[in-house]
């Protein structure tokens, strides 16, 4: 869910984005469970606050009877906060979606039955398949049009990159003529959805790290929400524990501070790899959302290919049971045989 400041605002310098970030974390503490039609509740369990210079982006983890009520308690819930916090006061929310959770997803497919079941006769599902289907709700012209301009904004804050590394530039410019791939918006796009993704995928590795720390326990056998490190090689969850998401969350840290700082030469160990991973696929979702990934992702892949250098981890995700993971896991924080590759001192120490 996207909330915006007041129209004309200025922007949130880095002071009142800690404020921001404050004042809905304190607000969405301890709600109590949102009421709806006929005595149903939602319960909001957990949520992700990433605040940016036009306003915060919230990912609320509700439990609901269907995804319409979620959708409908969230943004009931929000709306409520910004008119009660004076703070928030010509706050609105611009644009709000819902998801099914994956688990809750397989459970669904795994138990469809029904008249929205598939048929059974395969010519009956083809023909069904193949059916016209409606377009996708999605952000009108002017929300796509206003995200646009927020995050092209953002792009000057990845000081370590210029349009080139996304495959833009000015053909007028020495270093521009090179990387005239795509058009200049897009590379900012781009540019400023990873730096969006940063903020976000750093909370949520935050939050798992606590949750991993409350629990005692690795991903594999965690009870609780997770928000990030679930997208990490399944193979070796079980070697995902709270001293790995520490070293793994200082690594995050480590490499997007290069990013924004101008000192990033390249990446330093398979955890950076790792990372990157996440926040590409973060800031693919925040394109998508607002029905910008058409235009920003061919940037977001050029600079992915640029910045891995030709090295490809797919293989990491294999179904493959790992043999030696922990092993393994301890050798994504060493750093690659290059001196030059920096890799933050507390990644180095043991799980």
């Amino acid at each position: 869910m996207d909330t915006a400041i007041p129209d004309g605002g200025a922007q949130l310098d880095s002071l009142q984005r800690e404020g921001a970030l404050r004042v809905f974390g304190q607000a969405l503490e301890g709600v109590e469970p949102i009421k709806g039609p006929d005595g149903m509740e939602v319960d909001l369990f957990d949520c992700a606050i990433a605040v940016h210079a036009e306003g915060v982006l919230l990912t609320l983890m509700l439990d609901a009877p269907a995804l319409e009520f979620a959708e409908a308690a969230g943004r009931a819930l929000i709306e409520e906060l910004l008119e009660a916090v004076e703070l928030l006061s010509g706050w609105t929310v611009q644009h709000s979606g819902v998801e099914l959770h994956p688990d809750s997803l397989a459970e669904s497919l795994a138990a469809a039955d029904g008249p929205d079941a598939p048929p059974d006769d395969l010519g009956a599902r083809r023909s069904r398949y193949l059916a016209p289907q409606a377009p996708p709700s999605g952000p009108s012209p002017e929300e796509a049009a206003a995200r646009r301009a927020c995050l092209q904004a953002l792009a000057p804050r990845l000081k370590a990159f210029s349009p080139v590394s996304f495959g833009g530039g000015d053909p007028g410019e020495e270093d521009g003529a090179a990387g005239f791939g795509v058009d200049q918006g897009a590379a900012d796009l781009a540019a400023g959805a990873l730096f969006e993704a940063s903020v976000a995928v750093l909370d949520e590795l935050f939050m798992d790290v606590h949750e991993l720390w409350t629990e005692d326990t690795a991903v594999a056998g965690c009870d609780g929400p997770l928000m990030r490190l679930e997208d990490l090689p399944e193979r070796f969850a079980e070697h995902y524990t709270a001293g790995f998401a520490r070293r793994f969350l200082v690594t995050a840290v480590a490499l997007t501070t290069r990013f924004t700082d101008g000192t990033f030469r390249s990446l330093g160990s398979v955890a950076e790899e790792l990372a990157l991973r996440l926040l590409l696929g973060q800031a693919r979702t925040i394109l998508d959302i607002h029905g910008l990934l058409d235009e920003g992702g061919p940037a977001l892949d050029t600079f992915a290919e640029s910045v891995h250098e030709g090295r490809d981890r797919a293989w990491l995700y294999s179904d493959v049971p790992a043999e030696d993971g922990a092993a393994a896991v301890t050798a994504w924080f060493l750093p690659f045989d290059d001196t030059d590759r920096y890799v933050h001192p507390f990644a180095v120490g043991n799980v």
